[in-house]
């Protein structure tokens, strides 16, 4: 009887160790493909991408530029700004000013109230824009692509280099891409459609896109009030943008602008 009892403790004992032994052993297989995983996301190292003459440079910096307030009692009428309002598609080889450019990302998404209320009306509130501008010769601020703050009214690098020739090709003529490379600074419109189809569902997306119009003929009216041109493009490689970019994975681009002093 006693032997018997033996026996069954010796096999209880071993059930528990084998479990055990099996427990850690997936525990140290996950670890391993976590890590595999880990290793594929990692964005390639300096010197692979130095290995390219061409290869964009993204920025590890925090170079961030507070832009001066927006004039809000300028020269040019609404009215006016509207019947002289124009698509131009030719631009001076001509910087433009810091006060410019703060001026034109302003009127595209800037903050008008204590609510946090901005210059283009947004369903909900939600506001699933995300403008970066792709500056190449704006005075006093270094070329590279900026994420627009509309709360602080900052802008912040997270690419350093002039890109706009990498930003033209990624379009489907040469007439676009030979605006972007002009224009001394390109307002890009990306959206992150879940922050409005999270409230109103896929019917939001319909939403997104009316906020985008009404946002870019901002950015219209405003060069047509200091004196410049656009012309907002929409024929490009979503996938590609996205690459240049380096956009997150809830970001799409949906609109370029390219902005500068017309030619001609």
């Amino acid at each position: 009887m006693n032997n018997k009892k033996n026996i069954l403790r010796y096999i209880l004992c071993c059930t528990i160790l084998i479990s055990i032994f099996i427990v850690i052993l997936s525990a140290c297989i996950n670890g391993q493909s976590n890590r595999e995983n880990a290793y594929i996301l990692l964005p390639a190292s300096d010197e692979n991408t130095n290995a390219d003459n061409n290869a964009i440079n993204i920025s590890t910096s925090t170079l961030s530029y507070i832009l001066p307030d927006p004039d809000t009692d300028g020269d040019i009428s609404v009215e006016n700004a509207l019947s002289t309002r124009r698509s131009h598609r030719s631009y001076r080889n001509e910087s433009i000013s810091k006060e410019q450019l703060s001026q034109l990302l302003w009127a595209a998404y800037g903050i008008t109230s204590s609510n946090n209320f901005r210059t283009a009306p947004s369903a909900g509130a939600t506001y699933p824009l995300e403008i970066y501008a792709v500056i190449g010769d704006v005075t006093g601020i270094e070329p590279g692509l900026y994420r627009y703050i509309p709360k602080e009214h900052k802008i912040e690098q997270t690419i350093s280099g002039d890109i706009r020739k990498e930003l033209g090709e990624t379009t489907f003529s040469s007439t676009n891409s030979k605006m972007i490379i002009d224009a001394p600074v390109t307002i890009t419109y990306c959206a992150v459609f879940e922050r409005t189809t999270g409230r109103y569902g896929e019917r939001g997306r319909n939403y997104v896109f009316i906020e985008l119009g009404h946002s870019a003929q901002n950015v219209y009216l405003q060069a047509e009030a200091l004196g410049l041109g656009t012309c907002a493009i929409g024929a490009f490689s979503d996938i590609d943008v996205s690459a240049l970019l380096q956009l997150s994975q809830n970001e799409e681009p949906i609109y370029l602008l390219p902005v500068g002093y017309i030619s001609g």
